[in-house]
């Protein structure tokens, strides 16, 4: 389904980030010109085995799923590629990657000392790393894959193999580095990965926990730098600052000279389709420095654009000076590179919770708490973590078409199947992994059962499959569902059983495949046990069919909706399991679209016939709200006009109240104060000069730097205060001291313009309150 895009940060110092699954070709070569602008020196993609071979030996690399595309066009704009083969990746995605099919196999244990696994493992690696090498692709070619990794996060799972695990390791590493591609190979979080796989570092506090390199012959590297965490269905999102980011980047390359930081993501995109794993909602990692839209997202985004430009900075001191190590204070040291020649670069951490004031080399510094200071000359401060120089910018949602006529809308009743309308057969529950196949999410368990007078019966169903919904003669009777870490639940109901046959349907959905643990062929889904009136019934004999009529005839399709006959909105209107279907034209402009389906409950929707993703907003935080509400429409999926929009809906939404929105950024604002650092751009491009320019460099002032998305300009300025305004961009007021000129100051420098910088000087805004350190803060609309 969707595709290469995966970013990371190489500081050799590059930058490499993680642009993961999802997102339309047509948005890569923009994604990867945002990621450059940023400072990123290499794209890291992983590559998803069970997207390009679903079905054994048949293989697919076109479209969305052309990995050698994808890493030509990275080529093309001059930048370096690292290659994730896995080939299990987890990364959130259905089955970690790997192909069902791979549980058919007789024998098989995944991830082990296993040899029909170690065959199939095996024979993929080398496929993949064959047509890099055909295209000349890897680095020792003079192409741009400068490294590659085998396994993931193996050493988490490991001991669960016994004495299966360790040789499983030393197979893969031996087979990987034996295929010669010329490039470094990696294993992240696998401290005794064997040489010369170079071991590597996970998660958010690398620069904390990372033991080191295991051997002194190879460089620190981190795969994974979380810029905020995947999200799950009944989850809020976590939040992580661009100070707390680039706190970690700094202090990993200053304590183990880093030479690799990964960030997971920079662009996470959408898992289109049923891409994601269990229970992860459609939107990956919006939080990213490029989010969900592919959009900028600031701070993130420009602070850590800064970070990137000072390390480079040192980049030469870093590479070839010698390192020691001098403590400034009971939580503050210095991390001093020192070449012969006698440049110099440091590194001031203060590990501390207050802000702190140190001697180094005989000048003082000032740190504020948790924060590092970066040093490209060992004297003048170019950089620090917690001082963000970059503006916040507000995104915003217009609606661009209501579909609130119930002419535009048609439905169709899904077909709820009795025992005797279903083929399939067996004398107990089918296990719905290996029934389905991940062909569908769905899967149908009917039985008939005869009673002899009416009856009210207690319905107990205990399931493994995510979510239940149970019909008693067609008749919806009740739901419930699991939740990610715990997915086995129960339905318990009081259901009415007529005299004579009665039909039981139970429509049992996974929302995704489990991506992750030991053992992951063994992993179950669907119903366990049904018990009527204490009654065991999961020995009796059992009608199933995989998916759903709608998904067989694909009538989410232009050619697959003329085959069942639509009806006028509301005609079964206490009918659960429905299709929706209209038409919209593309709205006009280049701004990111979305879909706003906070009236629906749970199901599935598609445009034009692929599928945008699972949406389940019913189940909801717990403050009450959506885990998503919008839902990435990507331009690319949209012809200009009679778009087909159909929409799967399991429970009761209201299609009347959907919209379809452009996202844009609305507002930009900057909070910058005398304390701040000029641009760390600047300072670069005086350093190249004399020194003359070196020296003006440090008595240059921090400034105020708008910059609205393209086509838009600066129409209003919100607010505007030179002095001591209280709060920050989310809440702001004038303080005790303020110059009464600030928004005629800024009104004359932005209004009209795409960009503009205000430079914090008295000169300009005159001096409200001498003796006092001014900030200004400034908000703006974009339109």
């Amino acid at each position: 389904m969707i595709m290469y895009c995966l970013l990371f940060i190489d500081f050799t110092f590059r930058s490499v980030i993680y642009f993961q699954i999802s997102c339309p070709s047509q948005m890569w070569p923009s994604l990867i010109a945002k990621a450059k602008e940023g400072g990123i020196d290499v794209i890291q993609t992983y590559v998803f085995w069970n997207l390009h071979e679903r079905q054994q030996g048949k293989f697919d690399f076109s479209g969305r799923n052309d990995i050698i595309s994808f890493i030509k066009e990275v080529q093309n704009q001059g930048l370096y590629v690292t290659l994730r083969i896995g080939p299990f990746i987890e990364s959130e995605w259905t089955y970690g990657g790997l192909p069902i099919w791979l549980r058919d196999i007789h024998g098989i244990v995944y991830r082990s000392d296993n040899e029909p696994f170690k065959i199939e493992m095996e024979k993929w690696t080398t496929r993949i790393v064959t047509m890099m090498k055909s295209e000349k692709l890897y680095a020792s070619q003079g192409g741009p894959i400068i490294l590659s990794q085998i396994e993931n996060e193996y050493k988490m799972i490991e001991p669960a193999f016994h004495e299966r695990g360790p040789p499983y390791v030393r197979w893969a590493a031996a087979m990987a580095v034996g295929l010669q591609t010329g490039v470094p190979w990696v294993m992240c979080k696998q401290d005794d990965a064997p040489d010369p796989v170079i071991n590597t570092c996970n998660g958010m506090k690398c620069g904390e926990t990372f033991t080191g390199p295991n051997s002194p012959n190879k460089p620190a590297l981190w795969t994974e730098n979380w810029t905020s965490q995947y999200q799950v269905y009944g989850d809020k999102p976590l939040l992580r600052s661009a100070e707390d980011i680039a706190y970690q980047v700094a202090l990993f390359i200053a304590k183990f000279r880093g030479s690799y930081v990964n960030y997971y993501m920079y662009h996470g995109g959408t898992n289109f389709g049923r891409s994601a794993s269990a229970f992860v909602i459609t939107s990956y990692y919006d939080e990213a420095p490029l989010d969900e839209y592919g959009s900028v997202r600031q701070p993130k985004w420009g602070h850590l654009k800064e970070l990137h430009a000072a390390v480079k900075l040192a980049s030469n001191s870093l590479l070839s000076g010698d390192q020691t190590n001098v403590s400034l204070g009971e939580l503050q040291d210095a991390y001093v590179f020192q070449v012969k020649s006698g440049e110099c670069a440091a590194f001031l951490v203060n590990k501390g919770p207050k802000d702190a004031s140190v001697v180094f080399q005989n000048s003082p510094y000032q740190l504020p708490r948790k924060s590092i200071s970066i040093l490209p000359d060992c004297k003048t401060t170019a950089f620090n973590t917690a001082k963000v120089n970059a503006q916040q910018s507000t995104r915003s949602w217009q609606v661009t078409q209501k579909f609130d006529s119930t002419e535009r809308w048609e439905e169709y009743k899904e077909a709820i199947p009795n025992f005797d309308n279903t083929v399939s057969r067996a004398n107990t529950l089918p296990e719905q992994l290996f029934t389905t196949k991940d062909e569908s999410d769905y899967l149908w368990y009917t039985i008939s059962l005869k009673q002899d007078s009416n009856t009210q019966s207690k319905l107990v169903v205990q399931s493994r499959g995510h979510v239940l919904h149970a019909f008693v003669n067609r008749v919806f009777v009740g739901s419930a569902h699991g939740r990610h870490g715990n997915e086995s639940f129960s339905l318990e109901q009081t259901v009415t059983l007529n005299k004579g046959v009665n039909s039981l349907s139970f429509l049992s959905a996974m929302v995704g495949l489990p991506d992750s643990g030991a053992y992951l062929e063994r992993r179950v889904g669907g119903l366990r046990k049904v018990l009527i009136q204490e009654r065991d019934m999961s020995k009796n004999s059992w009608g199933y069919q995989v998916g759903l009529s709608g998904e067989k005839l694909e009538i989410y399709t232009d050619a697959g909706s003329s085959k069942v006959q639509w009806n006028k909105l509301g005609s079964s209107a206490n009918q659960r399991l429905k299709w929706f279907k209209t038409h919209f034209d593309a709205p006009a402009g280049n701004d990111p679209i979305a879909l706003n389906l906070g009236s629906m409950g749970k199901g599935e929707a598609f445009v034009n016939g692929q599928s945008i993703g699972r949406y389940w907003v019913s189940f909801q935080t717990p403050e009450g709200k959506p885990s998503q509400t919008w839902y990435h429409v990507p331009r690319a999926f949209l012809k200009p006009t009679g778009n087909l929009l159909v929409l799967l809906e399991e429970e009761n939404g209201d299609p009347l109240k959907v919209s379809l929105d452009k996202i844009s950024v609305a507002q930009v604002c900057g909070h910058v104060s005398e304390t701040h650092l000029p641009p760390v751009v600047k300072w670069l491009g005086l350093k190249t000069q004399n020194h003359n320019n070196a020296r003006k460099n440090r008595n240059r002032k921090p400034k105020v730097q708008l910059s609205c998305p393209p086509k838009r300009n600066i129409s209003k300025v919100l607010f505007a205060s030179f002095g001591n305004p209280s709060g920050d961009c989310q809440n702001y007021s004038t303080g005790s001291c303020h110059s009464s000129i600030s928004t005629a100051v800024v009104e004359q420098v932005c209004i009209g313009k795409r960009r503009c910088s205000i430079l914090l000087s008295k000169n300009r805004f005159g001096d409200p309150c001498p003796g006092i350190s001014k900030t200004l803060l400034v908000d703006a609309q974009c339109t």
